[in-house]
């Protein structure tokens, strides 16, 4: 049994900014990763049209100007293999391999009351103890399909998002079914309606989706970026949601309606997200504002899809913009115009099973060659509690949860001293590099203040993890975010605890709340 100072479970984003931290404080420390390279997200989700929804010069990390200067992306919204190439970059360049067992799964960990420290089991039959366990895994790691019966029976093709093969799938002259119209889903329609003979969408609840307007980015463009960096981060570390944009320092009480429409209109035009935060500030807490953006979108749609019907089944009406997350579409709503696409509606005619030759709902069957299952992930704490995670007297962080995920500033819970998690519950939803990097940094802070004062264990107070919770309630519950059903809230999965999963109070207050506690000497924390 080898013993290190601390263990991190899983080499994405999350993970590899983990390992440069502790190395840094000069700690002794081991990555376990499930897959055979890094990337986390970026490994596993090779389905095409994969990409970033963040722009890519803020899809990045921040801690070495020398990383920033020798990496060109080369486009606004970079693909999958563009994202997985720059973290390979990264492990490379600061030798983080050497620290990594690839194709490791940890299976389980439990606290040694007696010897204060974590024994960790993979699943190769491996043993090792830690005293700091950094969990990395991930928001969106374990894919969701809904558990149809039939699936044995298909004789076709069939693949899940979230598990894409490594081998290039052909859609050519093939009936295809994609279940669902989540993000993946609106990157990946586009693409397969290039060469499937006949493509079949099932939607069951219509998404807003963005415009990206992406593009190549110029030589000149990037100098520009690399000579602004630090007012980049700056500016993006400040932002709610994690991105160098500025407010909008506008209402819809400030505009008239016809500036109002002009303004909505330029920031469908510039693309991304910014439609959102660079056109009015009250779109998230104001049911009007958001209900004339809402609009302008399902207006957008009626415009580009040709057939009226088929429009009016992608309009969202049942929810406000952003209560479910908006993605970024490349040519998503067009792709409704082509003759070899057709949407179906499944709300009220839900599927029922997977037979011999397609996907049967309550009233029809559609006959495929290959069905894709778009069909979404357990978020946020899927992958955790999966995990046989086991705290003070065995109580299995499952268990812990079984109502509903409670934390203290997404990082800690208590009953399990010394666990770290990144990424993990009621942690922000924001840009991730952003929102990971002061996490890291937090946890960094949290180790050197034990090693400083000679001090073994961390652990979050009962009444800190209570206080967070309400915190976070009231945050969501101040927007419109509270109005819809989505995997922010836990609603995507069965007997999933309907539940706050993020701090949606902004990247910039989390940061500032993170390192008041760290200033105030951990105060909400027992230390032994």
């Amino acid at each position: 049994m080898q013993h290190f100072d601390a263990i991190v479970i899983g080499a994405g984003f999350a993970g590899l900014r983990a390992l440069h931290e502790l190395r840094e404080l000069g700690l002794s420390t081991q990555v376990f990763e499930a897959g055979s390279d890094v990337g986390g997200t970026w490994y596993w989700n090779r389905y095409p049209g994969a990409r970033t929804d963040s722009e890519s010069w803020v899809y990045a990390y921040s801690f070495s100007k020398e990383l920033q200067d020798e990496w060109s992306w080369s486009e606004r919204f970079p693909p999958q293999p563009e994202a997985l190439a720059y973290l390979r970059h990264v492990a490379e360049r600061f030798d983080m391999r050497r620290d990594i067992a690839f194709d490791t799964k940890v299976e389980s960990a439990a606290w040694d009351e007696s010897a204060q420290r974590w024994t960790v089991r993979d699943d190769r039959g491996g043993l090792w103890t830690c005293r700091y366990l950094v969990t990395a895994v991930g928001v969106l790691s374990t894919p969701y399909v809904p558990p149809w019966p039939g699936i044995e029976k298909f004789k076709g093709e069939w693949y899940v998002t979230g598990r894409w093969p490594k081998e290039r799938v052909s859609f050519a002259g093939k009936r295809v079914v994609v279940i669902g119209t989540g993000a993946t889903a609106i990157q990946a329609i586009p693409i397969i309606a290039q060469t499937a003979r006949h493509l079949m969408v099932l939607q069951r609840t219509p998404n807003y989706v963005l415009p990206a307007r992406n593009g190549p980015l110029t030589d000149e463009e990037r100098d520009a970026i690399r000579r602004d960096y630090d007012a980049i981060w700056a500016q993006a570390r400040e932002h709610f949601f994690g991105f160098a944009m500025d407010p909008a320092g506008r209402t819809i009480a400030d505009v008239t309606p016809e500036e109002h429409q002009r303004i909505l209109e330029r920031g469908w035009e510039t693309g991304g997200f910014r439609f959102i935060f660079e056109t009015f500030d009250d779109i998230f807490i104001d049911d009007r504002s958001n209900e004339v953006a809402a609009e302008f979108i399902r207006n957008k749609i009626r415009t580009i899809v040709k057939d009226p019907a088929t429009a009016e089944l992608l309009c969202p009406k049942d929810y406000p913009l952003t209560a479910k997350r908006p993605p970024l579409g490349h040519f998503y709503y067009e792709t409704f115009n082509r003759p070899n696409v057709a949407l179906v509606d499944v709300k009220d005619d839900p599927i029922t099973e997977l037979t011999e030759r397609g996907v049967r709902t309550a009233t029809r069957e559609f006959e495929a060659d290959l069905i894709v299952f778009a069909t979404g992930f357990d978020a946020v704490t899927g992958t955790l509690t999966k995990m046989d995670v086991r705290g003070r007297g065995g109580v299995t962080i499952a268990d812990k949860w079984r109502d509903g995920p409670r934390t203290h500033l997404g990082i800690m819970v208590d009953g399990f001293p010394n666990l770290f998690m990144v990424l993990g519950p009621q942690s922000p939803f924001a840009n991730i590099p952003v929102v990971i990097d002061g996490m890291v940094d937090w946890i960094g802070r949290a180790i050197q203040h034990l090693r400083a004062n000679r001090l073994t264990t961390l652990e979050p107070k009962p009444e800190a993890v209570e206080a967070w919770r309400k915190h976070v309630d009231r945050l969501v519950n101040a927007t419109v975010l509270s109005k819809g059903r989505s995997w922010f809230l836990g609603d995507n999965i069965p007997g999933k605890p309907h539940v706050t999963l993020f701090h949606f109070g902004g990247a910039g207050v989390y940061r500032r709340e993170c390192l008041a506690e760290a200033e105030n000497g951990f105060a909400s924390f027992f230390t032994s």
